[in-house]
């Protein structure tokens, strides 16, 4: 009888280490999951869009999407449920994704489409991961022209390009986190703009002719970061001394630029209030140890900060991002 219970205890054993076994191979499995895109067909799917309608809904576990060269001309949509999606071009000048809607332009039952519904891509779903793709908004300057909507929490971008004219990037979510790194961004006229948290480091910030302002921030009241660029260039082939590194969209907007190089593209002022002086109690916009042609603190507007050693240190990525470890 001892040893019958000896045998089916190991029997138990064996079971639960073999479930397990299986079990864990299953979910490595689907942590592994891979979708190629490819427009010659020799992927899985020829369109991005595709790719992502196939990702598993409300997935716990990571779905990488691996995009081969080309010009995908298509207006995407990762949805609300579609989360932990990691996209991956091959190369970032030559995997690139287009669409030329812009805010005047009429729907199908004759409404102009308004900036919202401008974007190229946009990213409803929780912990995106892209690298290495190029999101376009090819309109010109039309007005208001998305080449990205980003609503989604935990949103992060790695050696990408974002290319448009007005409002290229749209960091929507109210208390969404993102991180841009290593990233190439160009624009005319408010071409960051929204209420996100966003970290922005090692960028190329590039300001185009005919244009004014950098960022129009919507930081709400109760959000202790907004925008925060961190060993950035900023640049470009608009005209000497005529760009501003920001202006408020709305009164509690909150934008700083820490060691960055300013191209002489920045104004003497730095910063606009968007024609009304109430901005300029609400406002927070400051700098910490800039260079360049574009850095004149004593040519400042009054109401800006040029930060103290001791304020600068809290401008660290785990205070911005909070419990976000982005690493990609």
């Amino acid at each position: 009888m001892s040893n019958c219970k000896q045998f089916i205890k190991c029997g138990k054993w064996l079971f639960a280490v073999c479930f397990g076994l299986i079990i864990g191979l299953a979910q490595t499995a689907i942590a592994k999951s891979k979708i190629v895109v490819a427009q010659d067909g020799s992927g899985d799917y020829k369109t991005v869009q595709e790719a992502l309608n196939a990702v598993p809904d409300n997935s716990a576990t990571e779905t990488q999407i691996l995009v081969k060269p080309g010009i995908y001309k298509e207006r995407v949509v990762l949805e609300a449920n579609k989360n932990n999606v990691t996209m991956i071009g091959e190369d970032a000048l030559h995997t690139v994704i287009t669409y030329d809607n812009y805010a005047l332009r009429l729907d199908s039952a004759g409404k102009q489409l308004g900036t919202s519904r401008t974007a190229s891509f946009y990213v409803y779903g929780n912990n995106f991961t892209a690298k290495n793709i190029t999101f376009e908004n090819s309109a010109g300057p039309k007005g208001q022209a998305l080449a990205i909507y980003v609503k989604g929490d935990k949103a992060g971008f790695y050696n990408c390009r974002f290319l448009g004219f007005q409002d290229t990037i749209y960091t929507h979510g109210l208390g969404s986190r993102q991180y841009y790194k290593n990233c190439y961004i160009d624009g005319a006229v408010d071409f960051i703009f929204g209420a996100a948290t966003a970290l922005f480091e090692d960028c190329h910030i590039f300001c185009k002719k005919g244009g004014l302002y950098i960022t129009a921030a919507s930081t709400l009241d109760t959000t202790r970061y907004g925008y925060v660029f961190m060993h950035c260039k900023i640049d470009g082939d608009a005209q000497e001394n005529t760009y501003a590194l920001g202006r408020p969209w709305r009164p509690n907007a909150k934008v700083a630029y820490l060691y960055c190089n300013l191209g002489n593209v920045i104004s003497g002022d730095g910063w606009d209030n968007w024609r009304n002086a109430e901005n300029e109690k609400t406002a927070y916009y400051a700098e910490y140890k800039n260079t360049g042609p574009g850095y004149k603190p004593a040519e400042r507007v009054k109401w800006s900060h040029q930060l103290t050693d001791d304020e600068a240190k809290q401008y660290k990525k785990d205070l911005i991002l909070g419990d976000w470890k982005p690493n990609f």
